[in-house]
């Protein structure tokens, strides 16, 4: 994956979190992930898995195209 992939996959769960007005434990609950991971995705620490990036798209009921743009 390369470093702007990884920085819009960053950039977007968190801006798509702040516009449906989710805290990142909320968002977190609802995945099933901890927050701790959740913040570090969003700071760019950490890289998703593919099961656990889906998970987080389908939350915040974006459709993967939107996301991408």
């Amino acid at each position: 994956m390369t470093n702007s992939t990884i920085k819009l996959i960053q950039n977007n769960i968190k801006k798509y979190r702040n516009e449906r007005k989710l805290t990142q434990e909320q968002l977190s609950e609802m995945v099933g992930i901890s927050c701790d991971y959740l913040s570090e995705i969003e700071r760019g620490k950490k890289i998703p898995s593919l099961k656990r990036f889906i998970a987080i798209v389908e939350a915040l009921d974006i459709p993967f195209t939107k996301f991408f743009k």
